[in-house]
């Protein structure tokens, strides 16, 4: 039995000695054997060099490089009560762009609202400095600041009038507060839509271009690099991020208002001075108007534009479903020679101009058409 033993033991240490000393050392590397058995090394496939971008990756790059420096990152500060009435600063956090190397940035009148304990705009180098409120326009929700800061690089502003569905478009903000993130979509649609106070966006920008909180006040751009857009809205249906509708004011809208901001601290938006109704060839047939489209003067505001020229508002109380509108006033037809089918159409035109400006109205008083020269007057209200 003892033999046995020894012998065993001997087989043992010789066959161990023999695996160590005459076979491949590779053998002896127990790290190639994995779990399943398998011998074969780890072989990784490497490129030899840097990547080449294609045409459209360095476009897209070109374009977050360029205008990257123009876009902030603004702070607002409300002081607000909680629960015990102890004062609590609240913090919101918008985009926004560098127009000139004055200092002038432009940005949503909401992402500032309320700011009574200081507004920050950090540049895209990380520096912050405090802003002053130059002037607000909450009906277009626009808001124009001023810094004091050096090298500033202003943004390009483009033509809105001509975008096309289907054109390329660029976004560059802060969502969620992640700086310099730049999103790619295209003009889904060019529609009118209400902002959240109600008043109404004319040609508003329609993307698919991921927009989140945060990303409102910044640039929607075109492929050039050139502004078109100011993102301020998304139709999120309850959810409060992107769902493939986004919505930006025409950068023209903003051209319109800049001038009376820097100017007067506020927008003098011009206006008819009436209280209107648009009309449409069902109701035209009903009430027997001369025309099958064009904007009802229901009511002429005192001492207004419409009132000193002499156009007329309605006499006679009427229904439209369980809306009641006045009929017997002039009905207006085309301003400066372009038709008129809708109030939308005449703020759209008032966005051309400035309290002051003249105007050409054409109306239809009963089948007489008749033109009436008007200055206009500032708006004080909702009037259009």
């Amino acid at each position: 039995m003892r033999l046995r033993r020894l012998l065993l033991i001997v087989l043992l240490v010789g066959g161990f000695w023999y695996l160590t000393t005459h076979l491949p050392s590779r053998l002896g590397d127990w790290s190639l054997f994995n779990v399943h058995g398998s011998r074969s090394p780890l072989e990784l496939t490497e490129a030899d060099a840097a990547p080449a971008y294609d045409a459209e990756e360095q476009n897209n790059i070109a374009i977050y490089k360029r205008v990257l420096p123009s876009v902030v990152n603004i702070t607002s500060t409300t002081l607000v009560f909680n629960f015990f009435y102890g004062a609590v600063p609240q913090q919101g956090q918008g985009s926004g762009f560098v127009l000139d190397k004055s200092g002038h940035v432009l940005t949503n009148y909401h992402v500032v609202e309320g700011a009574n304990r200081g507004i920050k705009v950090q540049l895209s180098n990380k520096r912050s400095y405090s802003a002053k409120v130059v002037g607000t326009d909450k009906v277009h929700d626009l808001a124009l600041l001023q810094i004091d800061a050096p090298g500033l690089e202003p943004v390009t502003l483009a033509d809105s009038s001509s975008l096309s569905v289907g054109q390329k478009v660029y976004a560059i903000g802060n969502p969620f507060g992640l700086s310099g993130t730049m999103t790619r979509g295209i003009i889904s649609s060019i529609r009118s839509i209400k902002n959240a106070d109600g008043a109404p966006i004319e040609d508003a920008i329609q993307t698919d271009a991921a927009i989140n909180p945060g990303n409102s006040g910044g640039p929607l751009l075109n492929s050039r690099g050139e502004v078109i857009g100011i993102n301020t809205m998304i139709a999120s249906n309850g959810a409060d991020q992107s769902s493939g509708i986004g919505f930006a004011i025409p950068i023209n809208t903003a051209k319109a208002v800049l001038g009376d901001l820097t100017r007067y601290g506020r927008v003098k938006r011009p206006s008819l001075g009436i209280v209107s109704f648009a009309i449409g060839p069902d109701l035209a047939e009903q009430i027997g108007l001369a025309s099958d489209y064009g904007v009802l003067i229901q009511r002429v505001i005192p001492g207004g534009a419409a009132e000193r020229a002499g156009l007329h508002g309605g006499n006679e109380q009427a229904y439209v479903g369980n809306t009641p509108i006045m009929l017997g006033g002039d009905l207006i037809v085309a301003i400066d020679g372009q038709q008129v089918a809708d109030p939308q159409d005449i703020s759209a035109i008032m966005d051309k101009h400035q309290a002051g400006d003249t105007v050409s109205v054409s109306i239809l008083r009963g089948r007489k058409q008749m033109t009436f020269k008007l200055i206009l007057g500032e708006a004080r209200g909702v009037n259009t």
